[in-house]
């Protein structure tokens, strides 16, 4: 299969190192400071070079904020039967795009991030597909989550925002009000540490890709459980009701099993 990658990022530099040996592979990028850490692919700097790519499947790992502008540069230059997909992390604007484009497409989620997963071990991560689509492009995604031992799902549109809203937006606003109440610590214990290295890492995301995942329209409802529960905490530690403290933690921990 001839596959065309648009973003020389983490994801798209990964995508080309795993299909490049069994496809073949192109991969565009505007900035050719990315374009070096590639190997084994045609490098493309302009969306006019996929013309003669002629690729048969475009897979998007540009950033949430240039995903559909990245699909946009190169409509022109691919065949109306070329598959499209993508990999965002955030579908918001996704099906109206593909419901105009007259393309089949395919839609991903690979919920390993190059922020905390090792790339070079994905057992235990996760991967969800999107159930509208074309047949082919599913199975196709299927077969590569399936290689690399993912745990595959497959939701819909509706349902992948639901579960990233719960997914994505409670441990990102818990990391936030962690970030909001930070001061410096001269001897920070272990736990603190932990909380610490996640925060750097969550917000060394992009800024888009954080602000869209917040604006999901199901994260709100998620913020509200989050407030009962510090509610319901505060009035614990308030009280000093051990009794009350102690079922509230036997909860939690059922929660977690």
């Amino acid at each position: 299969m001839k596959i065309l990658i648009l973003g020389a990022g983490k994801m798209g530099s990964f995508f080309c190192d795993l299909l490049s040996f069994n496809h073949d592979v192109a991969i565009f990028d505007p900035d050719p400071q990315r374009l070096r850490f590639t190997f084994n692919v045609q490098r493309f700097q302009k969306p006019e070079e996929a013309r003669e790519f002629d690729p048969d499947l475009v897979l998007n790992a540009a950033t949430v904020k240039y995903t559909i502008p990245a699909f946009e540069a190169i409509l022109p230059y691919i065949r109306e039967n070329a598959i499209l997909s993508d990999i965002a992390s955030v579908k918001t604007g996704l099906p109206e795009f593909y419901a105009n484009a007259g393309h089949p497409f395919v839609s991903t989620h690979p919920m390993f991030g190059p922020t905390f997963a090792s790339l070079s071990n994905l057992r235990n991560e996760n991967a969800v597909i999107i159930k509208e689509g074309d047949h082919l492009g599913r199975v196709f995604f299927k077969d590569i989550y399936n290689q690399l031992k993912l745990n595959v799902v497959e939701y819909t549109f509706e349902e992948h925002d639901e579960t990233i809203a719960y997914s994505l937006s409670i441990p990102f606003a818990s990391t936030f009000v962690f970030a909001g109440i930070m001061k410096h610590q001269d001897a920070p214990g272990t736990t603190f540490k932990r909380h610490f290295d996640i925060a750097r890492g969550v917000l060394g995301e992009d800024d888009h890709l954080l602000t869209e995942i917040m604006f999901n329209p199901h994260t709100a409802s998620q913020l509200e459980k989050i407030r009962e529960q510090l509610g319901t905490l505060q009035e614990i530690v308030s009280q000093h009701d051990y009794d009350a403290m102690k079922a509230y933690l036997t909860r939690l921990r059922g929660n977690i099993r």
